[in-house]
């Protein structure tokens, strides 16, 4: 019941003890007749009638007042009561290339999912938000200038008219904010999404600790690991302690499934736990990317991810089979991904590189058109038997280390000697 009820409610209360009041006292007066017996009697019944009647309802007056929740905490109505607010809402917008991504965002400037919104492009049409994830996607639209409002719906109120630049081309810079399209892990099924399949050989390395005194043509070795999510809880100092000096973590990685992106939900504790080790630390991204767009968003997740951390050595695109979306492009189309992420990510002002097996660089790749991009190479071999450059070797992922539980990947980092 609203506060207004109740204060009406009290009103009619009090004025009801002043009508009665004056309703048998007035009584009294008419009917009272001087002397006996009989005239004393009727002098006193009306009389104690009013005092009784107004005892009740001040009695229930006070009830109404000393209830602690009658005027203070709003309890549910459970008539129909008329709610004329309406939600405020705005619109962000990104264009990559001939297309629009539009997001419906609150006070917070999160997407609003759960209702079917859509979006009026003047002179183009109409688009709705089928699966009303707050989220609304147009491609094939013409470059150029193009107005964007938000059509009713009721219970909402957005005063927002967008101009927005449809781009022709795609430029390899990152999206200035994707917060709103990452995902965690308890939004997705995390376990038809992480389906990532390694693509290595027969780990042939019978490498299991660090290797501390590799040495390769005038080049440095430097000992390190890479981890995520599969290795669980980290102690950080323990694996500092242990000669491991640098890391490579896992922010996130694309859905293999839906395509949706991802956080890694041991990332910040690995980061923070890491740098505090005194560590070096790089990151990688698990890839489903189907086209240079999603790269771009991509490399755009990472860098929303990393906000304004620093890294130590580079951000990499993990490419590998996963029985998913991205397993069916062609070489041409998976290259293409590579290297829109790289260029992203290195027009933010880092420096990229290309995660891959032997075999993966080989036959999944244009391997030659990669060439001016920094390739960690997963090769369990006891040398590498790619003939390419590669800066740094996963040698096996059966390593052990203290402050991991279980396996975890082994690799080195080739720096050249001083």
């Amino acid at each position: 019941m609203s506060k207004s009820i109740k204060v009406l409610i009290v009103i009619t209360l009090i004025a009801a003890v002043v009508v009665i009041a004056v309703a048998f006292v007035s009584a009294s007066m008419a009917e009272n007749k001087p002397g006996g017996e009989n005239g004393q009697s009727a002098q006193n019944e009306p009389s104690q009638n009013v005092t009784q009647t107004t005892e009740n309802v001040v009695s229930t007056t006070k009830d109404f007042l000393n209830d602690k929740d009658f005027l203070d905490a709003e309890q549910p109505f459970q008539g129909v009561e008329r709610d004329d607010s309406r939600t405020k809402l705005s619109l962000l917008a990104t264009s990559v290339s001939r297309d629009l991504r539009v997001i419906v965002t609150d006070s917070r400037g999160k997407a609003v999912p759960g209702e079917k919104f859509s979006i009026t492009i003047a002179g183009v049409g109409t688009y709705s938000d089928n699966d009303e994830d707050g989220i609304i996607y147009v491609a094939g639209l013409r470059s150029g200038q193009v107005k964007v409002t938000l059509n009713e719906i009721e219970g909402y109120e957005c005063d927002d008219t967008l101009d927005v630049t449809i781009s022709e081309k795609i430029e390899y810079t990152a999206l200035s904010d994707v917060s709103y399209l990452i995902k965690t892990e308890a939004d997705i099924d995390a376990m038809a999404e992480d389906t990532g399949i390694r693509d290595t050989e027969v780990d042939e390395s019978a490498y299991s600790k660090l290797l501390t005194d590799y040495r390769d043509e005038g080049k440095v070795a430097v000992p390190g690991i890479d981890v995520s999510k599969w290795n669980k809880t980290i102690d950080w100092n323990k694996v500092a302690k242990s000669g491991v000096k640098f890391v490579i973590i896992r922010c996130g990685y694309r859905g293999s499934k839906t395509g949706a992106l991802v956080e890694d939900p041991y990332f910040v504790q690995n980061i923070e736990g890491a740098k505090a080790a005194g560590l070096e630390v790089g990151l990688y991204f698990f890839t489903q990317a189907v086209d240079e767009k999603e790269a771009i968003e991509e490399a755009s997740a990472c860098l929303t991810l990393l906000g304004d951390r620093e890294l130590d050595l580079p951000i990499f695109i993990d490419t590998e089979g996963s029985g998913g979306r991205a397993d069916s492009i062609d070489n041409a189309t998976r290259t293409a991904v590579c290297q829109a992420f790289c260029k992203t990510i290195q027009d933010a002002g880092f420096d990229s590189g290309i995660y891959a097996s032997r075999n993966w660089f080989y036959t999944k790749l244009n391997d030659a058109s990669l060439m001016t991009y920094n390739r960690w190479l997963a090769e369990y071999t006891k040398t590498p038997q790619y003939t390419g450059r590669f800066v740094m070797w996963q040698y096996t992922s059966k390593g052990s280390i203290d402050g991991i539980e279980g396996n975890v990947d082994l690799n080195l980092y080739f720096q050249k000697e001083e």
